[in-house]
């Protein structure tokens, strides 16, 4: 059977309802960056079609030469604006800036990561399927540390409220502050769930203010 990291680490659980104060240690993820609104933007296409071709082939190839297999994690992503009322208030999607990731094992080496882009190239070229964002795919380490997070059931254009509340109650209410990048791990598949079921961590990494 599989191991599977959800199961397992602290980071990927999360309730409805209640914001969670966590310690999340690093991670090694396949990360791709982008701009602009992920359900009009074709950059932000091509990069799930980039990240998941790599994710699948090093689970193959890490179960055939290491003997190990792990399940392919879910689709997560760093979001960013200049002004981060895009994602609150104004919700103004063209603003945003994103790292889609998806988490892979540490022992992932840098040697094996590029043996599967090539791979993965080799394949698509072979159906005449090339993804321009292949190559922008890189393989790095996310230490968050201190973070807050919680679970949202809901559409993506629901979770407004429960980011405003997150930011301007519970972090100040806390002690504490914002550092990091608004973070988001993907639980649920758009593609076969209905919008009302789908389930999101969100999460923030902060600081003690004192």
């Amino acid at each position: 059977m599989a191991i599977d990291p959800k199961k397992t680490l602290d980071a990927y659980r999360a309730k409805r309802g209640e914001f969670r104060i966590l310690e999340v240690p690093a991670m090694q993820y396949l990360m791709i960056d982008g701009a602009g609104d992920p359900n009009t933007a074709p950059a932000y296409a091509d990069a799930v079609s980039a990240l998941f071709p790599l994710a699948y082939t090093l689970k193959f190839e890490s179960r055939k030469t290491l003997g190990v297999d792990t399940v392919v994690m879910p689709l997560e992503g760093l979001w960013y604006a200049p002004d981060m009322e895009s994602f609150t208030s104004r919700r103004d999607k063209s603003a945003w800036l994103w790292t889609l990731m998806i988490m892979v094992p540490a022992h992932v080496t840098p040697e094996m990561f590029a043996d599967a882009v090539e791979m993965v190239e080799q394949k698509a070229s072979k159906k005449k399927q090339e993804n321009p964002s292949l190559r922008s795919v890189r393989l790095e380490t996310l230490d968050e540390g201190l973070c807050v997070q919680t679970l949202h059931v809901g559409s993506y254009d629901d979770e407004a409220p429960v980011l405003d509340d997150l930011h301007h109650r519970f972090i100040p209410d806390r002690g504490l502050r914002m550092t990091g990048l608004h973070h988001e791990v993907y639980l649920s598949d758009v593609r076969r769930v209905e919008p009302a079921r789908l389930r999101t961590i969100l999460r923030q990494p902060v600081e003690r203010v004192s």
